[in-house]
């Protein structure tokens, strides 16, 4: 603890901590960690060099100068840091998880939350063991309140980033067939991200959740907590309002007023009633709550809206699990959009679940009478022994033959797991 507290002063003369020594600015603190396939402390030379006020190491060898302070473990010492300054911070955090939806509710919860308080939110995809602790030490003495997006793969995870973060709220946005490779089944899915209702329970903390969705209400009625804050489209008076080709994006009723999002499925309805909610609790006005939803334009290949000029082009191939591509399979397939073409990709980390999820979704695809369609990746082409759909082994072969066989005027969903890399087919949509 003595080496945590020492840190900690340092940190507060030099408040940026760096993980990268390329992306090193002068006085930064760099933490050398280890990797598989890298060792930070190769690399303390480079960063002194490129200005850091000082490095954090386990490598006692290279603590030979008043820069480079040695810790047992560099990881662990960072983790402790950014818990021991959470402390010192005070103010409320909520953390969000969820098989889908997490990063888009983390979004719009930040920029109604925003509209009252100086709000520090996760940037990116930094929700891991790492990214949480970052995010954290982000956070400084204007910060208000603090959002803290908590992702997982594997049992023990969230109860560790909440050990971290040590949440007063928490919310799950729902439990989805995702990282079954590593979490079995559903109820694996359930029990992992279930540590932050068991975390809140613990704590006196207070979970927001979902009460039109029965995995959740039955997660919480499981529970003990001080207080819970349900949601729902009929608790807060919202109700979709049909789409069309012109306008394609998510909007919705809220008692007398309209919502013009620009999100692209009906499903983020429930991501922006959630903020509505938080808005309410906390304190902000309904209009203002509104406005912040309507400015939010997605990013990073989650939902987009593309118009390449020969398509219109929903691309959302950042991630994709069953629970995920079935609804935004059944979205599109309900949206009044013209000449509907498919582009999927493989949908990774199922492990022995991989080929009947897949050939669950292909099931779905042709029960919903989808003609045009692309599948690209081998867990796709294996389901697909029929040969009822053009199948592709890469991206980079379904790129060759979009290259050859130009689409025009088509409306497409582009959705795939992040390492099928399917945002590369763009340049010939």
């Amino acid at each position: 603890m003595n080496d945590i507290l020492h840190i900690y002063k340092l940190f507060l003369k030099h408040p940026h901590v760096i993980t990268d020594s390329r992306a090193v600015k002068k006085d930064d603190i760099f933490f050398a960690l280890k990797g598989d396939d890298f060792d930070g402390n190769r690399f303390i030379p480079n960063a002194l060099a490129a200005g850091a006020g000082y490095a954090i190491c386990d490598n006692q060898e290279l603590a030979n100068n008043k820069q480079v302070i040695y810790v047992p473990d560099v990881l662990k010492a960072l983790q402790q840091l950014a818990q021991y300054h959470r402390r010192q911070l005070g103010i409320p955090i909520l953390a969000i998880t969820g098989s889908n939806g997490k990063t888009t509710t983390k979004e719009l919860v930040s920029r109604v939350l925003a509209k009252k308080y100086c709000v520090s939110v996760t940037k990116g995809n930094l929700n891991n063991h790492i990214g949480v602790p970052l995010s954290l030490l982000e956070m400084n003495k204007d910060t208000q309140f603090g959002i803290i997006e908590m992702g997982t793969n594997h049992f023990g995870e969230i109860t560790a980033l909440c050990e971290i973060a040590q949440p007063n709220y928490g919310l799950i946005t729902n439990v989805g067939k995702a990282h079954l490779e590593f979490l079995g089944s559903l109820e694996g899915v359930e029990k992992a991200k279930g540590e932050l209702y068991e975390y809140l329970s613990a704590s006196n903390g207070i979970p927001f959740y979902n009460s039109d969705n029965p995995i959740l209400a039955k997660m919480i009625g499981e529970r003990a907590f001080k207080e819970v804050v349900a949601y729902s489209r009929k608790k807060i008076g919202a109700s979709i309002i049909p789409s069309d080709n012109n306008n394609p994006f998510l909007h919705f009723s809220l008692n007398s007023k309209t919502v013009n999002t620009h999100l692209i499925g009906s499903y983020n309805l429930d991501n922006a009633i959630a903020a509505l909610t938080l808005a309410k609790c906390f304190g902000v006005e309904e209009d203002d709550a509104i406005t912040a939803i309507e400015s939010y334009h997605p990013d990073n290949n989650r939902s987009q809206l593309v118009n390449t000029g020969k398509n219109l082009t929903i691309l959302d191939a950042y991630n994709a699990n069953p629970s995920s591509m079935e609804a935004a399979i059944l979205n599109f397939s309900e949206q009044q959009l013209n000449n509907k073409l498919l582009i999927l990709g493989d949908m990774l980390e199922l492990g022995e679940n991989s080929k009947r999820e897949h050939q669950h979704i292909l099931e779905l695809v042709k029960n919903k009478n989808f003609s045009n369609v692309f599948l690209a990746g081998k867990a796709f082409r294996e389901a697909n022994s029929n040969n009822d759909f053009i199948s592709f082994t890469t991206t980079d072969e379904l790129c060759l033959y979009l290259k050859e066989h130009e689409l025009k005027r088509y409306s497409i969903l582009v959705k795939g797991s992040r390492g099928i890399r399917l945002e590369k087919i763009l340049d010939f949509i």
